[in-house]
């Protein structure tokens, strides 16, 4: 068992933090609090190769796994978590379950465009009424010469207002059992009847976007459909553990920025004529956050190491959100405690974490949600 990083690793680490450093970290601060889609970084992201990572090479991509995008969106969401989820979305819930799922005309036709940037990608599962209930989803797909017309409304949908493609779960056999009679499609930004609803006003990652999505009477072509009617909700279920990769990735990165933060801080303070690291209650927060950093990114490697080798990683991969997450929100909060009344100030970049940091334990599945997949699993 070895726990180095291979040589291809450590460099899409380097470049990931020095493209961080450079290009994201000097902005974020200022892109959150504008509400501002950090459009600029996502297209130098393109043409670093970032957008691409998981997209086989014949596509235009670089032909990588899971481990190497998780490597990537640690690097990423240190610096930004609203660059990091926007990537990490397109990465492994579109072009991971295309390159997966897709036949070789839809592979053709959309991935070298998701590689290049041309398009954005969003995942449209969640409905105003079907959260964490996804298998209720009401989005309807009936059939009619020549593909499907799709009616209903998709609710918070990163990417939502600047995607150019749509993967897109709707019914399409409302007599089939629950779960079995959804299905999988691609939809363009520019079919007729899709409209981008309201932007929602978030606590934290508030550079990305998060909209609704509307159907009226969307033609769906059906070459368009990913898989056979009625395979979407096993899709979406397979799809979903690599989002929950790409989550655990932003939770280590997050985690890793509240710890250096927290140790950078404590180390200039002064109280009582000392530095605060010097002190117990500080030094013991500051060795349980790096602690708790180390465990949640070998759960996240392990997660994706076993994605890449095929192995069953459901399990895994619940595991390594649910424990991330909580601890990426610890580790938020300790910053702050850490920082005092300066860490509830936007002069320091705490702040900001704790606000990002609390969405970890709700998307890609609720906290609770992966303790019913880990329970279910055992």
């Amino acid at each position: 068992m070895d726990f180095h990083l291979t040589e291809d690793q450590e460099m899409i680490r380097d470049s990931g933090r020095e493209f961080a450093d450079r290009v994201l970290r000097p902005h974020a601060a200022r892109l959150d609090a504008e509400e501002a889609f950090p459009l600029e970084a996502i297209q130098e992201a393109a043409e670093s190769g970032f957008l691409g990572l998981t997209i086989p090479e014949e596509f235009g991509g670089a032909g990588l796994g899971s481990l190497h995008a998780a490597i990537l969106l640690e690097e990423l969401n240190a610096a930004d978590a609203s660059v990091g989820v926007t990537i990490s979305v397109h990465m492994s819930l579109i072009c991971s379950m295309l390159a997966k799922h897709g036949n070789q005309t839809q592979k053709e036709m959309y991935l070298p465009r998701l590689a290049s940037g041309e398009l954005l990608g969003a995942y449209c599962l969640t409905e105003p009424q079907a959260g964490s209930d996804a298998a209720a989803i009401r989005t309807s797909a009936n059939k009619v010469d020549g593909g499907y017309l799709l009616n209903g409304t998709k609710a918070w949908i990163t990417t939502g207002a600047h995607a150019g493609l749509f993967v897109v779960y709707a019914v399409t056999d409302p007599e089939a059992k629950k779960g079995y009679g959804i299905s999988t499609f691609l939809v363009e930004a520019s079919a007729d009847g899709l409209t981008v609803g309201k932007k929602e006003a978030k606590l934290g990652i508030r550079a990305s976007s998060t909209t609704e999505v509307l159907f009226e009477d969307v033609f769906v072509p059906e070459e368009n459909l990913v898989g056979k009617p009625g395979g979407g909700f096993m899709i979406a279920l397979d799809t979903l553990d690599g989002g929950r990769i790409g989550i655990g990735a932003q939770s280590v990165g997050i985690h890793r920025a509240c710890l250096e933060a927290s140790v950078k801080y404590s180390r200039e303070r002064e109280q009582f004529g000392v530095t605060i690291d010097r002190f117990q209650a500080i030094a013991f927060k500051l060795a349980d956050m790096a602690t708790e950093l180390d465990a949640s990114r070998l759960l996240v490697h392990r997660a994706a190491w076993l994605r890449d080798q095929g192995e069953p990683s459901t399990k895994a991969c619940s595991m390594a959100k649910l424990y991330a997450s909580m601890a990426c929100n610890r580790a938020a909060q300790d910053a702050v405690q850490i920082h005092g009344g300066a860490g509830y100030t936007k002069e320091f970049p705490v702040e900001r974490y704790y606000r990002d940091a609390r969405i970890t334990e709700i998307y890609e599945g609720a906290t609770d949600v992966q303790r019913i997949v880990i329970s279910r699993n055992l």
